[in-house]
């Protein structure tokens, strides 16, 4: 559920459909999902992600403190780059996943919308002695998203995380609508979503549930420094990292364009070949509709599963192309 009081201005633009869980606030999309995946790919457009949490973290120690509890190595992380991090529970399962990026004077860091009070809790029961200063601006500060190749310039002051698939602005709240006004079109999270399938990313709450490891969602490296050590959750990932077997992996499928209707988050997973009554070997955490691939999903998947096998989700036929190697 949002924090802030009230869902997004920008529902309130022409054509606006609000999306569903976990995106509540903000749009699915503005009446026309290929043309809007579209122009996303072309470096067009902006998503309103002003639903997602922000957290900041300030103060001479904030650095050094933060790496004691992310998987990433951000100690001297340099002001202006963006990186990715998790907090990893003490069996090593993922809690949080953090884009973070600093800017010389505070970190700034946006999460899943919902999850910035679990997040806050966690580091206020870590501070210690340390001197940082954490705070919640979720009410205060929007993120907004601009795709790779876009042209549009960021607002004066706005703080910036560039990444390669895009930009994340951290925009205060009362310049959202201006900035719609002035660098549309607004797209929504469902082309955003489409894209990121078609990319593999994983999504917190997505692709993970209560029982995720890195290394199963292709996390190693992009989120987790494995040249770092004294965070929690670290001796599973350097376990799993020696041993070379995680217990499942994360597969792209491709799914039967005949047939009306997604597979919705949780659907099963089973081998094409044992047919609806098969043993479930998995399930879908992401389906989309892409504007040039047709329908596609993310999965989570046993790892022993034959990565050349034809799978079903639910009863639509899919083929699957590695992600994590087995």
């Amino acid at each position: 559920m949002l924090r802030h009081s009230s869902a997004s201005p920008l529902l309130s633009l022409p054509g606006a459909v609000p999306a569903e869980a976990p995106d509540e606030g903000v749009a699915a999309h503005y009446g026309d999902l290929f043309r809007e995946q579209r122009a996303l790919a072309d470096g067009s457009g902006f998503v309103d992600l002003s639903h997602r949490g922000v957290i900041t973290v300030s103060g001479p120690e904030r650095l050094s403190w933060l790496h004691l509890l992310l998987t990433q190595h951000v100690s001297d992380l340099p002001p202006g780059q963006a990186t990715e991090a998790l907090i990893l529970s003490a069996h090593g399962h993922i809690e949080h996943a953090l884009y973070l990026v600093d800017d010389g004077e505070t970190t700034w860091m946006h999460t899943e919308p919902g999850n910035q009070e679990a997040l806050l809790a966690y580091l206020d029961s870590m501070k210690f002695f340390y001197r940082v200063d954490i705070a919640d601006r979720t009410d205060e500060i929007a993120v907004v998203h601009l795709p790779a190749g876009s042209i549009t310039d960021a607002p004066e002051g706005t703080v910036v995380r560039e990444a390669p698939y895009g930009r994340d602005l951290f925009l205060p709240r009362e310049q959202l609508e201006p900035f719609a006004a002035a660098n549309g079109p607004a797209i929504g999270i469902l082309a955003m979503e489409a894209l990121r399938v078609e990319a593999h990313r994983p999504r917190l709450g997505l692709e993970t549930d209560h029982r995720t490891i890195p290394h199963e969602l292709g996390w190693i490296g992009v989120a987790v420094h494995l040249q770092k050590g004294c965070y929690r959750g670290q001796e599973t990932v350097a376990r799993v990292q020696n041993l070379g077997k995680p217990p499942r992996r994360l597969v792209f499928l491709h799914l039967d364009g005949s047939e009306v209707h997604l597979p919705p988050h949780g659907t099963p997973v089973r081998l094409a070949a044992d047919g609806e009554e098969g043993r479930q070997l998995g399930f879908v955490t992401t389906s989309a509709r892409h504007h040039e691939l047709g329908p596609i999903a993310l999965a989570l998947v046993k790892r022993n599963v034959p990565t050349d096998a034809r799978l079903m989700a639910g009863d639509t036929a899919a083929a699957q192309e590695v992600v994590v190697e087995p």
